[in-house]
């Protein structure tokens, strides 16, 4: 039974996420306290009791999703220690907790990267004026389309029927226009602070490629898929580029699925908040048998599941 992990980017949090596991699994607790050490302030309480605004920073968001996904990825293999690991995804921000998890960076700097990463992030979003629009319904050449009139960018292929696009506001408008008279399904603007992956985070990825550069980064010990490429990342020294670029570019979410299921991959296991990308591979491939963990519920779940496969 070949499993590959999946982990999941900003807008997955919500308050509360991670209290249980933190509160029954003393692994999980310690991997909070650590974080609160690290950031200097109690990562722990904005994520378990908020408030809102606190947490939907990017800056707290971004370590807040990292430290319960680990937390939940430890808990399993704590159960379920003899699991094969295939390979190791994650959706935006998330890709830094698979690439921890792969022995590539140290819990200590992942904190630091994902802190600094959203720091940058919500300044660049302070400075522009951006948004993103989700197109349910088309395929990705259609959107791709329309993004081309509007100015915009194609930020995210979370599935072959659900495009992100990514820009300035007039073109984020212009583009749900066209979406609706080409006949999606739904065009949502999303409730971002602004246009992540797309050409108005270059600030960003500057400040991200100077701050990474003083970061040891080693060779993961399993595939980590890269966001940027749609495949496995290459040797460690390009890992920072490729980090870098990612906050910028389109995020191959479709490309990453596809790769795990060529590689005969039978289960996929969303360790962190929420359920989005498990809903996402089930749009991709309905063949993947889908688990989550995410609280004591799921997590028991999960591990029946996993022994009696």
């Amino acid at each position: 039974m070949k499993t590959a992990f999946l982990f999941p980017g900003q807008g997955a949090q919500f308050v509360g996420m991670g209290k249980e596991l933190a509160e029954s699994i003393p692994s999980a607790r310690s991997l909070f306290d650590k974080a609160g050490e690290v950031l200097g302030y109690d990562l722990s309480a904005i994520c378990f009791d908020g408030p809102e605004g606190e947490l939907t920073r990017s800056d707290h968001a971004q370590p807040g999703i990292f430290v319960v996904s680990v937390a939940a990825y430890h808990a399993l293999k704590e159960r379920a220690p003899n699991l094969d690991v295939a390979a190791m995804a994650g959706l935006s921000s998330g890709e830094w907790t698979a690439l921890h998890l792969s022995g590539a960076v140290s819990f200590e700097d992942a904190l630091r990267i994902l802190e600094a990463r959203g720091r940058f992030m919500q300044e660049a979003c302070t400075n522009t004026q951006g948004g993103m629009l989700s197109i349910i319904g088309l395929s990705a050449e259609e959107s791709e389309d329309i993004a081309r009139q509007c100015g915009v960018q194609a930020a995210n292929y979370n599935s072959p029927a659900q495009t992100v696009l990514s820009g300035d506001l007039a073109g984020i408008a212009e583009a749900e226009t066209l979406a609706q008279a080409a006949g999606a399904k739904r065009a949502v603007r999303l409730n971002v602070a602004g246009a992540f992956h797309s050409p108005l985070m270059e600030s960003a990825a500057q400040d991200f490629g100077r701050f990474l550069s003083d970061v040891e980064i080693q060779e993961p010990s399993l595939p980590v898929l890269s966001n940027v490429k749609g495949g496995p990342h290459g040797s460690a020294d390009k890992i920072p580029a490729s980090m870098t670029q990612q906050i910028v570019s389109s995020v191959q979410w479709v490309k990453n699925v596809q790769w795990i299921v060529d590689q005969g991959v039978t289960h996929c296991v969303e360790c962190g908040p929420g359920k989005v990308l498990s809903g996402l591979v089930k749009r991709i491939d309905k063949e993947i048998s889908l688990l989550n963990i995410q609280d004591l519920t799921s997590l028991e779940s999960a591990v029946t599941s996993l022994n009696d496969g």
